[in-house]
């Protein structure tokens, strides 16, 4: 059996205060795997700063000057989580026979990549990292990413459920990935598409050990907002559906007042009137905001922009 070269791609964002830490851990992880003999002794681990406006990149020097499996990519500027992912993925396929992602704040537990190099020699192309445990998580985090994911597959998005974006990916599949080219990305929906044969490693999410999460709530909602409307028309059949219902009740409420006024009995109803415009007038904000948000889409896509830049490259 050949031992697969493993790359390990770290996105990082105002991360100074872990990477000390996370990158002795990482390293470790490399060490230990490489005398098992599960990956090969050329393996790496790549940083891939986004733009930071801390010392992360200063820091990933300096580790890459201490230890010669570590490399650096560094972004232009903050381009978003997905495309430093996607950056440090297709820059590493290159060298690599499997390359694993895992974020720098360490609340993916490492110790699971031994399952995805496992789950690799037994012929898995993609291996998802998926959380049994949330124990560590806030009672909101918790209910809302579980909510999350229910809600997408509801929808008929097909995600992995309470997976992020620790995975093992081969570079076959990664070569199938970089084909595709939209500029609204949402990996954890892009991947199931790929195909190929794939697994589930399973492990407990840690706690944040130092610094502070890059996902708060308005980021968080921003993210689901890219998923849902990058992979379903669903929003836009709930307008359809909607201005259908409410055009039908208008009808049965023109008909109620109509039989009243014949019958003698005319219903005052300005209230109701008022009422009436002002909901029917949040309605229409409500679907031109979400057919704006399509539109807008469509006409960043148009554009073909570069999805990220490399300013620097530590080999």
């Amino acid at each position: 059996m050949n031992i697969p070269v493993c790359y390990v791609v770290v996105p990082c964002y105002n991360e100074e205060e872990m990477l000390p830490i996370s990158a002795v851990v990482f390293v470790k992880k490399l060490t230990e795997l490489i005398a098992k003999q599960k990956i090969a002794p050329t393996s790496k681990i790549l940083f891939g700063d986004d733009g930071s406006h801390d010392n992360a990149w200063g820091i990933i020097t300096d580790l890459h000057q201490q230890n010669s499996c570590v490399r650096g990519l560094k972004l232009s500027r903050n381009f978003g989580h997905q495309n430093a992912l996607l950056a440090g993925l297709l820059h590493a396929k290159d060298n690599a026979d499997v390359v694993i992602s895992c974020d720098a704040d360490l609340q993916d537990d490492i110790e699971v990549f031994d399952s995805f190099i496992n789950k690799y020699n037994q012929g898995a192309q993609i291996v998802y990292g998926a959380r049994n445990s949330r124990s560590t998580d806030t009672y909101f985090k918790k209910h809302s990413a579980q909510g999350f994911y229910k809600f997408m597959a509801f929808l008929g998005i097909k995600l992995i459920y309470n997976h992020s974006d620790c995975r093992l990916m081969s570079k076959q599949a990664l070569q199938v990935l970089s084909e595709y080219q939209e500029s609204n990305l949402f990996l954890r929906g892009v991947i199931p598409q790929l195909g190929f044969k794939t697994d589930i490693a399973y492990y407990a999410r840690q706690k944040r050990t130092a610094g502070e999460t890059k996902y708060p709530l308005k980021k968080l909602l921003l993210f689901a907002l890219e998923g849902l409307t990058s992979f379903s028309l669903m929003p836009i059949r709930f307008i359809s559906v909607l201005g259908l219902s409410l055009a039908t009740i208008g009808l049965v409420v023109f008909a109620y007042f109509l039989v009243g006024k014949f019958l003698g009995n005319p219903i005052p109803g300005y209230a109701s009137i008022i009422c009436s415009i002002w909901l029917i007038g949040a309605l229409q904000l409500f679907a031109i905001s979400i057919i704006g948000e399509y539109i807008g889409k469509t006409y960043l896509e148009t554009k073909r922009r570069p999805r990220y830049i490399i300013e620097k490259e530590l080999p």
